[in-house]
């Protein structure tokens, strides 16, 4: 039995361009630290983060929100004390939130014995998700538990497919300003054209069937987005041009990661992806936009355990 441990949560990014709310896949980097050490009473204790001012009541705090939700399941005299040491900025699209509720459940799992499956814990997870947006959902989520490529193809009742990711680089930019989940939700046409709906649903098919297939001319032909790209683009400066550039020099595709603002695009070998980020930053540079580049690769396990410490 170990009474604390400390985990790595990592940034994941949303939606896959066409597949809103219902692709994601995992990041090596960035990610969160979080330490969750084992309390012999039934509470929840949020340690206050040293640089963002985030909720320390655990029903406001993402991470909170979700042990509390896995403490319902569990019975007998046993909570948790909770530390993160965030990297991944709340507001940046690149699932901070997901990474502290993920990583908080993850943690509390293996504290517990593994009692969960993954799709309980994505289940428990969802409440945190809840509290940052206003709804459960999870494309965030699912991929930073599972790892890789997950495909959530419903939420009532859950039902989530691990893809086989291929081994992907990806280039990230998250440019220093804030788009809120809720407010790029808030933005939304609720009623689309029929066919939009069908070029949308030919591309999250195309680009699950290259996942699969590995093919990588058809996951950059179906990463296209008829739907969500074209209102949520106008919150970020430049992303036109950025994209063009991308593409220009070597991208299979992208767009924006979750609900933005940062950018990600998909290459086949890291010196394309290298490339693919220089050119993020000339955008953001020549905008005088301040931003931090991350050049990556899809990560295949999600959550990964750094240390246990015995009783």
């Amino acid at each position: 039995m170990n009474n604390s441990i400390t985990i790595l949560s990592p940034g994941t990014v949303a939606n896959m361009v066409c597949g809103f709310d219902v692709l994601g896949f995992a990041l090596y980097d960035p990610c969160d630290e979080m330490e969750l050490r084992l309390l012999p009473e039934r509470r929840v204790v949020i340690q206050p983060d040293p640089v963002y001012q985030l909720p320390t009541e655990p029903e406001k705090n993402v991470a909170g929100a979700a042990l509390l939700a896995l403490l319902d399941a569990v019975e007998g005299p046993v909570g948790f004390d909770l530390t993160i040491r965030k990297h991944i900025k709340p507001g940046s699209g690149i699932g901070s939130s997901a990474a502290s509720a993920a990583g908080a459940v993850v943690a509390a799992n293996h504290l517990l014995g593994n009692r969960f499956s993954n799709e309980e814990l994505v289940q428990f997870a969802m409440f945190g998700e809840k509290v940052a947006s206003g709804v459960k959902h999870a494309d965030n989520i699912a991929p930073c538990i599972y790892g890789g490529i997950t495909l959530i193809r419903s939420i009532h009742p859950l039902d989530i497919v691990a893809l086989p990711a291929p081994d992907l680089h990806v280039s990230i930019v998250h440019p220093q300003i804030e788009v809120r989940t809720a407010d790029a939700r808030a933005i939304l046409k609720q009623n689309i054209l029929l066919k939009d709906a069908i070029k949308q649903w030919g591309n999250i098919a195309g680009l699950v069937a290259g996942i699969l297939q590995n093919d990588l001319a058809l996951i950059g032909r179906s990463l296209q987005d008829h739907i969500i790209e074209p209102v949520r683009s106008i919150l970020i400066p430049g992303f036109d041009e950025l994209k063009q550039r991308c593409l220009a020099a070597g991208a299979l595709g992208g767009g924006i990661s979750g609900s933005g603002p940062s950018v990600f695009m998909l290459s086949a070998t890291e010196t394309t992806a290298q490339q693919v980020a220089a050119e993020m930053a000339a955008v953001f540079t020549r905008l005088g936009i301040d931003f931090h580049t991350y050049v990556t690769r899809i990560n295949q396990q999600g959550v990964i355990l750094k240390s246990e410490n015995p009783t």
